[in-house]
């Protein structure tokens, strides 16, 4: 990975953690400040969108390890298991944070029930996510295994020569 995509990819991750910060902060507030009005339970919203800015946090730290690793030419250990298994247990969260924003949704749509079908897809996508974040985790077990393999085999290969 290049410097100019490391130092790219920082920026994002920089941008988009203090926004989720930012929106943060302004949730606890409302939650704390304002009471609940309107014919949605706005608390429990509010407590769900506060639960999902701290997965997404969680998976940009996780993902902030990793290209440092990345940088570092150490991705293909077993330390990097851990930012991954971070990755997807955050995206399994967000998931099941929007499951139930739908289910607290979906009493209000019951003149379009539509509305909650699209998004309980949207929630299986955002598991699809997770599943292809696994199968990259499955991918880098293996290439974790090869290169012990191939380390042990040039030590073979040392001692013979």
């Amino acid at each position: 990975m290049g410097q100019l995509t490391v130092r790219a990819l920082r920026a994002v991750l920089v941008v988009v953690l203090t926004g989720t910060v930012l929106v943060q902060a302004l949730m606890v507030w409302a939650l704390a400040t304002r009471p609940p009005d309107g014919p949605l339970p706005l608390t429990a919203l509010r407590v769900i969108v506060i639960l999902g800015l701290v997965a997404a946090q969680v998976a940009l730290v996780c993902v902030w390890r990793l290209v440092a690793m990345v940088r570092r030419g150490t991705v293909f250990s077993h330390a990097a298991f851990r930012y991954v298994d971070g990755v997807i247990g955050s995206i399994v969260a967000i998931a099941l944070l929007w499951f139930t924003v739908t289910a607290v949704n979906a009493p209000g749509q019951r003149d379009d029930p539509g509305v909650t079908g699209i998004m309980a897809g949207i929630g299986l996508a955002i598991l699809g996510v997770a599943l292809i974040v696994l199968l990259q985790r499955m991918l880098l077990v293996q290439a974790v295994a090869r290169d012990g393999e191939a380390a042990r085999m040039q030590a073979e290969l040392d001692e013979v020569i």
